[in-house]
């Protein structure tokens, strides 16, 4: 039944996702961005739906207090994708830093750019720093938060690699604060494959890092040791 629920989901969030990104892009470009961002907040809200109903999957939050108010850098675990979805709902609006290719995604693409995403060439390597600290300092400007996965893909539950230096650097920048943010998604939907696992995805806000004049280096420790930290937690409680 498992295998059956996590087949129908997927096809499910295929189905959705095309309908909800062509009708983003129709109607989008009308749209105020906080109403942009609501807009896909429902769609996120429907994804986690059927992903409970579905595949018996549902998740739980600890440490909402910790969000500042004010625009911020929010640096994710990517371990599924589970966590491209549940980011709409979980704090205030924040734009995506993510790599170009997405946005040549017919509608998809269109769609990521009505949400002001950040879209780099990761090959380009510092140059790609550049582009995210610059593009980041606008849209913290604007008002909006930053979020980045570090690793800068989505790695194997359980595993993690060197963090990416660009939002600790960006946030020092700017003088904004670093909110980490761990999660367990990746046990129960992996990277690869289609079978999702019941359960209960924890996501684990961690408190603000205070950035402005810190070495982007230090920063970047700091926010792996204890979102990698909270993870083992997690497991251990598990």
């Amino acid at each position: 039944m498992q295998a059956l629920g996590s087949l129908l989901f997927t096809l499910f969030m295929i189905a959705w996702t095309l309908f909800y990104a062509i009708l983003f892009v129709l109607v989008g470009g009308l749209m105020s961005l906080p109403k942009r961002f609501g807009f896909i907040a429902f769609y996120a809200h429907c994804m986690l739906g059927g992903l409970r109903l579905l595949c018996r999957l549902d998740y739980t939050v600890e440490g909402l207090q910790n969000i500042p108010d004010e625009p911020h850098v929010a640096l994710w675990k990517h371990s599924s994708a589970w966590e491209t979805f549940a980011q709409f709902l979980l704090g205030p609006p924040k734009v995506l830093v993510l790599k170009r290719e997405l946005m040549w995604i017919p509608f998809f693409g269109m769609g990521l750019a009505l949400l002001h995403s950040i879209a780099i060439d990761r090959r380009a390597g510092a140059s790609a720093v550049n582009q995210v600290v610059d593009r980041g300092r606008t849209r913290l400007a604007e008002g909006l938060s930053v979020l980045i996965f570090p690793e800068g893909t989505r790695v194997a539950a359980g595993e993690t690699r060197r963090y990416g230096v660009s939002g600790a650097l960006l946030a020092s920048r700017a003088g904004c604060k670093v909110v980490p943010i761990a999660h367990d998604a990746g046990f129960y939907w992996p990277r690869r494959g289609i079978l999702k696992k019941p359960g209960m995805v924890r996501v684990c806000i961690g408190p603000a890092i205070e950035a402005a004049g810190r070495d982007p280096r230090e920063i970047n420790d700091e926010a792996q040791a204890w979102i990698e930290t909270a993870i083992r937690r997690m497991r251990t409680d598990a």
